[in-house]
């Protein structure tokens, strides 16, 4: 459904994407990560036949980007929230580019009316844009690209300025696209939001590729060292417990107070594995009540993968 092969784009001097390979299936919800200037929103261009590349090969539905046909199947969120005209209503938008997509007016109507009532913004269909909030417009903009029921959506950034509930009413609104036989491209840099949601991933750190695969090898990639604990003791003096906390775990690991004074965060020394501090730590009496990493394994993943020589 989607193909890219060999993809470079170059500005001037600055290479933004350097021989980037990305195949998605129908189906899929394929997630692309990468830290800001990575080249996401530059490949999302490229997919959507907004820009050229500089070399490689694209296509879509095994056509090539820039076909006329492709533009009422392909359906793009962008990043940005400036491409609505904002002293007319969120449904007059809708229906301005339902004309374009080749609705008639009245089916343009119901058409916005439908994809207003799926992002949640039924009540604000008839106020002006311009008084929408970033996240009414970032919604907006995910209707916008549903009306013409698309086979492949590009995704920038959807759930950028989302409330919890927002941005899980959207990703499930997408993950039933998915479902129905339509292939999502999802870019974000809400790392765990993929979790659960998206099947592959493409990881791009300054235009190149570091990872592509599936999430859970994504999370292999992952070396928690530092975890948050729940301690008790029978010490009631903080200080006295940091003694024996100093005690159990020389060379093994660092443990201090975290920052909201009820956990401990511990920092595991190279070649150390968790379990063995944990033991260290019951046999100096002290009881481990709650456990958990500081940072997820996406995150961790993330981190690991996108520094520089990782």
């Amino acid at each position: 459904m989607i193909e890219a092969r060999g993809v470079s784009r170059h500005f001037r001097t600055t290479t933004a994407l350097q021989d980037v390979t990305l195949v998605a299936a129908r189906g899929d919800v394929h997630a692309l990560l990468g830290p800001n200037g990575a080249g996401k929103t530059t490949l999302l261009r490229i997919l959507s036949g907004l820009m050229a590349p500089t070399s490689g090969v694209v296509s879509v539905l095994g056509l090539d980007v820039h076909t006329r046909a492709l533009r009422h199947v392909v359906g793009l969120v962008p990043s940005g929230d400036r491409s609505f005209y904002l002293r007319i209503s969120g449904l007059e938008n809708l229906v301005f580019f339902g004309r374009l997509h080749g609705l008639s007016r009245n089916q343009a109507i119901a058409r916005g009316r439908d994809v207003l009532e799926a992002v949640g913004l039924e009540d604000a269909a008839n106020k002006p844009v311009g008084v929408y909030s970033h996240g009414m417009q970032k919604r907006l903009s995910v209707a916008r690209a549903l009306l013409a029921e698309p086979s492949v959506l590009l995704v920038d950034e959807a759930t950028h300025d989302l409330d919890p509930e927002g941005a899980r009413r959207i990703r499930e609104l997408v993950a039933a696209l998915a479902g129905s036989g339509s292939t999502v491209l999802w870019a974000t840099q809400r790392i765990d939001e993929i979790r659960g949601f998206a099947g592959n991933v493409t990881l791009l750190h300054r235009g190149r590729v570091r990872f592509s695969g599936t999430v859970p090898e994504l999370m292999a990639h992952a070396t928690p060292q530092s975890y948050l604990l729940r301690l008790r003791n029978g010490v009631a003096d903080r200080d006295a417990l940091q003694q024996v906390l100093d005690r159990a775990l020389p060379g093994k690991a660092r443990i201090a107070t975290a920052d909201d004074a009820e956990h401990y965060r511990l920092g595991l020394a190279d070649g150390v594995v968790l379990g063995d501090a944990l033991a260290s730590l019951t046999l100096e009496g002290v009881q481990v009540l709650a456990c958990r990493e500081e940072r997820s394994e996406i995150e961790e993943a993330f981190l690991a993968l996108t520094r520089d020589g990782g």
